[in-house]
């Protein structure tokens, strides 16, 4: 107990200084005086005389003693008056086609089960469980393989979109869908990347358009916004072909292919091409909720490398906790249940 008596002491003392019971420059009372007086050890009141003058409300002078410091506190006069109001929390509720209750009970299930592993930092490219569960999901669902080691975890579309760049290279041409979401060309432009805009068609990107000097194609085959134009197979096949002419790369935004309707999955550039010169992305903002900052892309075997040498000494910057999380919803199956009903409310509209 006495080991917690210092900070009693402690605290009596600076509220003394602060309340100005103590006066500025006033010599306090000895060590072995103080303890007397609290029934400690003259060790506990050296503790409590340390932690004061470390903070600055007083100061030891050799074979003398201890002093309160000259400092000026404010009186309750002098505090100025709050001047601001809290800010209010907007009024907004919730309309997403996520089962609360589930994802609840997936957050209690991980903290029950995995509680010392949350406080463990994973590499950059993000943990084990969520990269393999992506992996595993996307061949249930998806029809495509792929390997986990190639899978990166990020911080939302912006972020990924930042990343690509970095691998790819900044000094490189970006051909980007005219209109297009609007954070593409503000995330390349952000960061210095020149931007060779090109106009859609009815099925994608005009034909002559493609002619046009680029060496890296950022697309949104499906469902492409605000144009809403998913891309015909032979479309995708002429954007493969193309990129393949130009030696360069296909960054294939899929960010809302979760939600077709009817049928199979729409078949993606990556599965046609085997993954070969095309960087996969998507994310569960659109698929989950806006407020699940978590993306991923999926890189060939040849930036790979790049990216361990860029990147491969930082921290992933998602939480490890949402990361967990996630990966227990999509293994539980849970994510594709979520994803089936609203899939069957899109049916209905």
């Amino acid at each position: 107990m006495e080991e917690l008596k210092y900070y009693k002491i402690y605290n009596d003392l600076k509220t003394k200084i602060i309340s100005g019971e103590y006066k500025n420059g006033e010599k306090l009372s000895s060590k072995r005086v103080l303890a007397d007086s609290y029934g400690v050890s003259v060790i506990t009141v050296e503790k409590a005389y340390n932690i004061l003058a470390d903070e600055g409300y007083i100061v030891s002078k050799q074979r003398k003693g201890y002093y309160v410091l000259k400092i000026d506190f404010p009186s309750k006069e002098k505090i100025p008056k709050k001047k601001y109001s809290h800010i209010e929390e907007e009024k907004a509720e919730y309309d997403g086609n996520l089962e609360l209750s589930v994802w609840f009970r997936t957050v209690r299930r991980v903290m029950s089960e995995k509680a010392e592993k949350l406080f463990i930092p994973c590499k950059s490219a993000g943990t084990a469980e969520l990269r393999n569960a992506i992996s595993d999901y996307l061949l249930r669902y998806r029809r495509m393989s792929v390997n986990p080691a190639n899978i990166i975890i990020g911080s939302g579309s912006s972020k990924l979109y930042e990343t690509a760049a970095r691998i790819l290279g900044k000094d490189k041409i970006y051909g980007i869908e005219e209109p297009c979401y609007q954070q593409i060309p503000l995330v390349y432009k952000g960061i210095g990347v020149k931007c060779q805009s090109l106009k859609m068609g009815n099925d994608g990107i005009l034909s002559g358009e493609l002619d046009k000097p680029f060496s890296v194609l950022h697309v949104t085959p499906f469902n492409s916004f605000p144009t809403g134009v998913t891309t015909s197979l032979s479309k995708k096949k002429e954007y493969i072909d193309k990129i393949n002419e130009k030696n360069g790369y296909i960054i294939e935004d899929d960010f809302s292919s979760e939600f077709f309707k009817p049928g199979h999955p729409v078949e993606t550039l990556f599965s046609l091409n085997s993954g070969e010169k095309i960087i996969y992305m998507n994310t569960f903002s659109k698929s989950i909720s806006p407020s699940i900052r978590i993306g991923y892309m999926i890189l060939p075997d040849e930036l790979l490398e790049k990216y361990n040498e860029i990147f491969g000494e930082f921290p992933c910057f998602v939480p490890v906790m949402d990361q967990y999380v996630l990966a227990e919803f999509i293994s539980s199956g849970s994510f594709e249940r979520h994803l089936n009903r609203a899939r069957r409310k899109l049916k209905n509209i």
